[in-house]
């Protein structure tokens, strides 16, 4: 648990460093560099062991990522629906888990997760960092509040083929703190409680997919951590699996719903 915390406490100042005080070609930089790690970690769900398949495929990603940066605001919101599609295609798909994954799902998945994540990262950094951190909050609030009230209340499992130590109540934890992280926001922030209340919870919903979508992958793999870049956390993929799902939607949503 100490390295955990003190892990969470450096990348929370990194995160910081990242959003508020280097130039934005800088960002761009550090969060791309992130989604390669990423690219890198979900090439060992492949099936293959070769690491030229592995390069290639972070070269796949890599290309992706260049377009989306050259075409941000002209087919952002295209490819954020098409990331919901498969985020509500992945929640009827762990209703049947275990199931064989297909190589070509899994090719096919590693970039619906990873691009858009990058595009909508990219979207809400333009519109303010503060608006970007605040999305990322909400899902690591949720995590939080998931865990502490999973250990100390779990008792009805929330998808045992899956990830067996996740709960119900620890789900129900999760959508509490961040009520309370959404109210005391507002003593700071004119917020319309009746309208982000109820849209944040639907995020953090779509970040428990997430979750599961990628433990999915990695049971399949037969991996428990993706990596080990965050001492005590995993690798990228372990913490960016519910932001992959959440923030897209927290994307569309910002603009659709006009929230702040």
């Amino acid at each position: 648990m100490r390295q955990r915390i003190v892990t969470a406490i450096i990348a929370l100042a990194a995160l910081l460093l990242v959003l508020f005080v280097v130039p934005p070609v800088a960002t761009r930089i550090v969060i791309g560099g992130l989604m390669l790690v990423g690219a890198w970690e979900w090439s060992g769900f492949l099936g293959t062991t070769g690491i030229a398949t592995r390069i290639v495929y972070v070269a796949l990603i890599g290309t992706m990522l260049v377009v989306v940066t050259l075409a941000l605001t002209t087919y952002t919101e295209l490819l954020l629906m098409m990331s919901m599609a498969w985020w509500l295609a992945a929640l009827i798909w762990t209703f049947f888990f275990p199931t064989p994954i297909p190589a070509v799902i899994r090719w096919f998945a590693g970039a619906i997760v990873l691009v858009p994540l990058y595009a909508a990262l990219m979207l809400l950094y333009e519109i303010e960092p503060a608006i970007l951190l605040f999305a990322l909050l909400i899902v690591w609030v949720a995590d939080s509040g998931a865990y502490f009230a999973g250990k100390n209340f779990g008792r009805v499992k929330l998808a045992p083929r899956i990830s067996p130590g996740k709960t119900w109540e620890g789900a129900i934890g999760g959508m509490v703190a961040v009520v309370l992280l959404i109210i005391g926001r507002s003593f700071w922030i004119d917020t319309n409680l009746s309208v982000l209340v109820p849209f944040c919870l639907a995020v953090v919903a779509v970040s428990i997919v997430g979750d599961l979508t990628v433990s999915m992958f990695k049971r399949t793999a037969g991996v428990k951590d993706s990596g080990t870049l965050f001492p005590g956390h995993g690798g990228v993929l372990d913490r960016i699996d519910s932001v992959a799902a959440a923030t897209p939607l927290f994307a569309l949503g910002m603009g659709w719903l006009g929230l702040r």
